[in-house]
């Protein structure tokens, strides 16, 4: 629609309005979604009348189309839900529930499970979010508070809130003013026009009817005024400019148009509570954590609204309920705070030199401290940035120059100097690309530390390859590429054949730039000329052309989350834009100031944590918030940096590459990216006291090129997956994981501990009386453990943020509070007459550390983990559960093993088994996901090990365990599994054994097994970064062992934690029966113990790690029988 068109409906609006057509002014305003009256939707919301409320929002924004939209929704459907239940209809409150609040079910299953246990109370104020909730009347006029802020912070309602400023009878004086042209036009103009009808031009020659009304009386005219004047003037609302004309659509075949946040409201984490509100001035900026993960909430409620406060909400707020389950939207992670915030990379932590001047750099999708860089005379080298070890420098060349063109052959001959335009990673890290100055297009597979192999050569445009960019138009991997011959170019990742030419630019093409919305994938181009293109993959030609800022040489860029377009060129006067676009109009949308006037090169720049933008340029990183057109920073990196300096964050953030003079790189980090670099470095210094240092090493990541990969085959497509959310070192377990040696020239001793003042240990303080402890874990977000002991009762032990403790996370130094909720009520699982020695405890915790699953030899429970009441019961025995784990994509899944020795595939939202699985022939003592293989492992206490695939649930793998000779297990012995972080390997707990297997071939590659005359393994774990494996003992002893190898590295002796050697009821030693991990921390673990106690254990802070690495033995870690058996006594080689 037209401008003039969009301003002829407001004029419609203006006489409705005045001619009192309520009810239509409003239909118009919802169906043409020009103008929002906030005053009629306040109306609405006030008297309860949704159905209104919605339809009428309907016209401006639907549920999906961003978070605000989202929360606004949300916000209403809950209000409506509580409003029913307050009336007690649970009928209706059901209705609600499936027919409204269920879509929120895919962004927060756990949250719309919550809301559904409200119908289980009497009150729905008995939970404890909504314990302020007070009348329908109060609670409408709170919710419209942060309707109003989120309305006003939607970019969909941008220019809609206020009516443009208009003379009263705006529509008549206009009418009027034509019907006076008219009359003057007219040969022989009547001194009193006979004026009857507007459906025809006035003409004084003719009747223009026969009933029509005088125009001095005429209602709808009023008083015809003298040629050329015109009716009296009046306001109608407050000056509002008029909108700007739209221009050619950009995208119009794309959906869903950009989204921007608001500096002064949430916009984010649903939650049950009331909506949080801002202050009115924001003081105290907060920068939110960049994890994903929620911390686990206290029970000091103000504790609660300091962490988990809605994103970009200030200290000072209105006392409201909190939003204590919140969800993160992708994409819209981050808050927008107006302050340098700490999340930006802005210490120089590495100073790099490749040897030539940096062109192009891009960090590893996953492994995100290895930085690949191409230089300006075709060098490509590979860096690990956190040892400054330089892995692979490869100079430019043609690896079969039969097989290039001609003239690419005489161009050679006559001038072999190249260049790198381009490097980047594929999407997964398995490949990686260069784009060189002249025809060709190289594309190597990584695979893992230093082995890089050739895997394409593609003489691609005649000229130079100007850009490089990986897509998956299909569900195989694609590489576009773009040059000087004015082409586009779509080959197969795989083999190299061209798959599309896009032809259409009448300039070089400087860069491309894939992207995809829902299922329309296509590719934007940019020309030397300043033309930007828009293809589909097809031959149909380009969908958009437009001149970008400059018209010259230009780059775009998505944010993260793929809702938001940016451009950034440079003009061939050096004048430099970044620029914002609104796709749906193919608009400029915002353009950022701060550059200097001129620049000799094109600026490159880069996007980051969907909420900053960085140019280099004056010799400095500039930076810029999304939201805001002002420069909010430069950063000169300590100086040294080149005019227009090139620049490259990784994928969370936390470092930035920047070229630097004299053929250097800069690598700034932030505190997140600080602590990345320093466990490679600690890993270097380690290595640099031994004259056989290993280096840390990575697991091959291969494209694989079958539709329906086996087992095998998706070993080498699996991504480095991080154990607990952010990617740490890795290692391939067979036979490279990451380790150290000592110098052989020195006689390496085991560390053992032996006194309490040689590391840090805390007793947990109790007040309940349990037995021993069955089960243990931290939650996921570090700051809390929960234990199950024999007789069915948990207990969760929380750490608070204090001057003592200021991470608020799990620790040795600070003793946790036994938490409760304020009802005073125990989780405690439903139970059988069964001896409470002999049942089987079992649970599994939520990703969001919000509900627990449990139990205890009877049915199984699920309990809110805010609340400790129980939510609901399943499954009561005989069979009874044994163990339980989570599916990691779907929490809906639950695999429980039984001690019937099935497995059942139990799905809790439609309360259904999916799938039974058979194979052992005892009951269930160990289930293990592994998301990269989709592969389920399985343990028994018959000691078999068994992989299914998660897919079908089919069984692709059974063994039984190698069990010592001469040891036959105790008829209750568990086996115990449990995935290494890379999750192709696993490790297996026996009471006989540890052992490390090889998932896809199901083959031990490490074992270690204790002397006969040794105390049984009761327990193990990885630590959280599966570099060692913690490992109990019956007579109280702590082992830590390298994972690697399986070698001892430090012992702990009981004297060391226990305060004297305590029997327990039964007359037996007190002794560990489980170990848990922690999160975050991996050098600190928690005992839970035979007496009902749990200890948390952490080296000294003087010594922050546990011993010193065994040297490899004979160079290899890679046979089964190099692992020496071990004994009890201290003088034997490495023994227990």
């Amino acid at each position: 629609m037209s401008s003039l068109s969009r301003e002829l409906v407001f004029l419609i609006l203006q006489f409705l309005d005045e001619e009192k057509f309520k009810e239509t002014v409003h239909k118009l305003e919802q169906e043409s979604g020009f103008f929002f009256n906030m005053k009629y939707f306040e109306d609405e919301v006030h008297n309860g009348n949704w159905d209104e409320v919605e339809r009428y929002l309907s016209g401006f924004t639907k549920v999906d189309d961003n978070r605000y939209s989202m929360k606004i929704f949300f916000e209403i459907r809950k209000q409506k839900y509580l409003e029913v239940l307050d009336k007690h209809d649970r009928s209706k409150a059901v209705e609600i529930l499936v027919k409204d609040l269920k879509v929120f079910a895919s962004f927060n299953e756990d949250l719309f499970k919550e809301i559904t246990q409200l119908l289980t109370l009497e009150n729905f104020r008995e939970n404890e979010q909504l314990s302020k909730y007070g009348d329908t009347k109060s609670a409408r006029a709170i919710m419209l508070v942060e309707l109003k802020k989120l309305i006003e912070a939607n970019p969909l309602f941008r220019d809609k809130l206020q009516f443009p400023n208009l003379r009263n009878s705006r529509l008549r004086t206009l009418i009027n003013q034509s019907l006076n042209w008219q009359h003057q036009l007219c040969k022989n103009p009547r001194p009193n026009p006979d004026i009857r009808t507007l459906f025809v031009d006035h003409s004084c020659g003719q009747s223009n009817g026969v009933h029509a009304p005088s125009p001095a009386n005429n209602p709808l005219l009023g008083a015809v005024p003298k040629p050329g004047g015109f009716s009296p003037l009046g306001a109608h609302v407050p000056f509002q400019t008029t909108p700007a004309s739209v221009q050619t659509p950009l995208a119009g075949w794309m959906s869903n148009p950009p989204t921007a946040s608001h500096p002064s409201v949430s916009g984010g984490p649903l939650g049950l509570g009331g909506p949080s509100i801002t202050a009115a001035g924001m003081k105290h900026p907060r920068t939110p954590s960049t994890n994903p993960s929620v911390d686990f909430p206290s029970g000091d409620s103000d504790h609660i609204s300091k962490r988990i406060r809605p994103m970009g909400i200030s200290d000072e707020q209105v006392s409201l309920p909190v939003n204590a389950l919140p969800v993160s939207f992708p994409g819209h992670a981050h808050s927008q705070s107006f302050n340098l915030p700490d999340d930006l990379p802005k210490t120089v932590a590495r100073n790099l030199n490749q040897g030539s001047s940096p062109t192009s750099m891009d960090f590893h999708p996953i492994q995100q401290s290895l930085l690949l860089v191409g230089t300006n005379v075709g060098e490509i080298g590979l860096w690990e940035v956190g040892s400054r070890e330089r892995l692979v420098q490869k100079s430019f060349k043609v690896w079969d120059l039969s097989a290039c063109t001609m003239p690419l052959q005489a161009a050679l001959v006559k001038d072999p100097g190249v260049s790198v335009n381009r490097v980047i990673w594929s999407p997964d890290g398995s490949l990686f690309g260069v784009a060189y100055s002249r025809h060709l297009v190289q594309i190597y597979s990584y695979n893992g530390n230093d082995d890089v192999r050739q895997h394409l050569e593609i003489d691609a445009h005649v000229g130079g390859v100007n850009d490089l960019a990986f897509s998956h138009p299909t569900k195989q991997l694609s590489v576009v590429t773009c040059g000087d011959d004015k082409l586009i170019k779509v080959w197969d990742a795989t083999n190299g054949a061209k798959q599309f030419t896009f032809e259409g630019h009448e300039a070089s093409v400087y860069s491309v730039c894939p992207h995809h919305k829902e299922n329309i994938q296509f590719i934007f181009s940019t020309a030397s000329d300043g033309k930007i293109k828009a293809w589909l993959y097809d031959n149909l030609g380009s969908r958009v052309d437009y001149d970008a800022p400059g018209r010259f040489c230009t780059t775009m860029a998505y944010s993260a989350d793929g809702t938001r377009l940016f451009s950034c060129g440079t003009s061939k006067d050096g004048e430099s834009h970044i620029v914002e676009w609104n796709e749906s109009e193919g608009a400029v949308k915002r353009t950022y100031q701060g550059f200097r006037k001129r620049s000799l090169v094109v600026v490159q720049f880069d996007t980051t944590k969907n909420r900053f933008l960085a140019a280099g340029d004056d010799f400095s990183i500039k930076i810029w918030d999304m939201d805001n057109t002002q420069l909010l920073t430069s950063i000169d990196a300590d100086g040294g940096l080149p005019a227009s300096p090139r620049i490259r964050f990784n994928k969370d953030g936390s470092l930035l590459a920047v070229s630097a003079n004299e053929n250097g790189i800069k690598v700034l980090a932030n505190a997140d990216g600080l602590r990345l670099l320093r466990q490679f470095e600690n890993l270097a210094f380690d290595a640099s006291r031994s004259s056989e240092a290993s280096r840390p090493t990575l697991i091959p990541i291969l494209t694989s090129t079958s539709g329906a990969a086996s087992l095998s085959d998706r070993v080498a497509t699996a991504g480095i997956s991080a154990m607990n959310g952010d990617a740490k070192i890795l290692g391939d377990m067979k036979p490279r994981i990451a380790e150290e040696t000592n110098d052989k020239s020195k006689i390496w001793k085991l560390t053992e501990i032996s006194e309490p003042s040689q590391c840090r240990s805390l007793r947990l303080p109790e007040n309940l009386r349990v037995t021993k402890i069955s089960r243990l874990i931290y939650t996921n977000s570090g700051n809390a453990i929960l234990a199950l002991a024999s007789n069915a009762i948990h207990l969760l032990w929380k750490w608070q943020r204090n001057d003592r403790n200021s991470s608020g996370k799990a620790t040795a130094s600070v003793s946790p509070q036994l938490w409760q909720p304020s009802s005073g009520i125990l989780m405690t699982n439903d139970i059988t007459d069964t001896n409470p020695e002999e049942t089987v405890s079992c649970f599994a915790l939520s990703k969001n550390d919000s509900y627990v699953m449990s139990a205890s030899g009877g049915k199984i429970s699920l309990f809110n983990m805010m609340t400790f009441k129980t939510m609901t019961t399943f499954m009561p025995p005989p069979p009874a559960a044994t163990f339980l784990a989570f599916h990691p994509e779907d929490n809906n899944i639950i695999a429980i093993g039984m001690d019937d020795s099935t497995i059942q595939i139990y799905n809790v939202r439609v309360d259904e088994v999916k799938s039974k699985l058979k194979g052992h022939s005892k009951r269930i003592t160990g289930l293990a996901f592994s998301h990269a293989l989709n592969v389920l492992v399985s343990s028994g206490a018959d000691s078999q090990l068994i992989v299914w695939n998660s897919d079908g649930w089919e069984k692709q793998k059974s063994k039984y365990l190698q069990l010592p000779s001469g040891r036959s297990p105790m008829s209750q012995s568990e086996t115990r599994v449990q995935f290494h972080q890379d999750q192709i390997h696993f490790l297996v707990i026996h009471e006989t054994q540890l052992a490390i297997y090889e998932t896809t071939k199901l083959e031990c590659i490490k074992q270690w097994v204790p002397r006969e005359s040794a105390a049984l393994i009761s327990h193990a774990t990885f630590s959280c970064d599966s570099q060692l494996i913690y490992a109990s003992f019956l007579d109280s002893t702590v082992c830590i062992f390298t994972a690697a190898h399986l070698r001892l590295r430090c012992r702990i002796n009981p004297s060391a934690y226990l305060a004297s050697s305590i029997s327990n009821s039964n007359g037996h030693p007190q002794h560990p029966l489980v170990v848990a991990a922690h999160p975050q921390e991996p050098n600190q673990f928690a005992l839970g113990l035979s007496d009902g106690s749990v200890h948390v254990i952490e080296p000294l802070e003087s010594e922050s790690r546990w011993g010193v690495p065994p040297p490899n033995e004979n160079g290899s870690s890679s046979s089964v029988p190099n692992t020496p058996l071990v004994g009890a006594s201290a003088s034997d080689q490495a023994q227990r």
